[in-house]
């Protein structure tokens, strides 16, 4: 029998020509029914790192990606990198993994891809969808956040108009709003920054803003009301970034779905409320 203890593994697939570097957690469990986690913008599988552990009672693998263009995977650059094309190139991952039954987990911008993996692209193979603070609708990104004035960096010469001193320094100031913790936040805030602090860095993270577009969003965030699968959606009640109007109204219009909201949580939730968090995921799996 399997052991219950924890077992993570840093692995590497390719998918088309992209290499995608992965955390998986008791891989023994096998792929069919496994747990798939997606971060947000500007993170990457590590913020998942203190959710992952507490879900080894499942007794299922766990798989925390870095989507393309963050953490480990490849940053390519010009690409799509868009919640389409970040949709496209992980559908292919999955198959190459071969993951079938899985329990689909979004945050944020990965909230997005999770909804168009959901309804369109990988619709079969997925169980059940749990979306964390996501994007959605017309909201594909906040104003202010993770950097300040988000529209006019969407902008093909944005790049140019900043230096990347500028943005290392908007990310570092701004990114403390996403979190309620914001003194234990701050151990931890190089790594949501470091991937960017160079010029091909600061190309690439402008390159998802510039594809935060909100018609993409709300092409698939209107599917969900026909989507005949279960759907838990978790939110920080304290969250600035994405407004719990958002949270109430998928909830509204999911008529099946479950609506869990963190207390005293921001947008990272992951990284504000990680028992908790997990505590959802472990009951929502259970009563599947």
């Amino acid at each position: 029998m399997p052991s219950t203890s924890t077992s993570q593994e840093r692995r590497t697939t390719n998918a088309i020509h992209y290499k995608y570097s992965y955390i998986v957690q008791n891989a023994e469990y096998g792929s069919d029914g496994a747990i798939v986690l997606l971060h947000d913008l500007p993170a990457g599988a590590f913020a998942w790192e203190n959710v992952m552990p507490q879900l080894v009672g499942l007794k299922r693998a766990v798989y925390a990606i870095d989507m393309l263009g963050y953490g480990n995977s490849d940053h390519p650059w010009p690409a799509d990198t868009s919640t389409w094309g970040q949709a496209d190139g992980l559908a292919l991952l999955f198959k190459n993994l071969n993951l079938k039954n899985i329990i689909l987990v979004g945050h944020g911008v990965g909230g997005g891809v999770a909804q168009i993996l959901a309804t369109r692209l990988y619709h079969e193979q997925v169980a059940a969808l749990v979306l964390v603070d996501t994007i959605a609708y017309l909201h594909a990104f906040s104003e202010n956040w993770p950097l300040p004035e988000m529209a006019k960096r969407q902008d093909f010469d944005a790049p140019k108009e900043a230096s990347l001193e500028e943005v290392i320094h908007d990310l570092r100031n701004t990114l403390g709003s996403g979190v309620v913790k914001v003194k234990e936040f701050a151990n931890v805030i190089d790594k949501y920054i470091e991937p960017w602090n160079s010029e091909v860095g600061k190309e690439v993270l402008y390159q998802h803003i510039r594809l935060l577009i909100p018609s993409y969003t709300n092409a698939v965030s209107t599917d969900l009301a026909v989507f005949q699968k279960p759907v838990l959606i978790i939110w920080g009640e304290k969250d600035q970034q994405m407004p719990i109007k958002i949270a109430e109204r998928l909830h509204r219009e999911i008529a099946h779905s479950k609506l869990a909201v963190i207390h005293n949580a921001g947008h990272l939730i992951p990284f504000d409320a990680p028992e908790a968090v997990a505590s959802e995921i472990k009951s929502f799996v259970e009563a599947l």
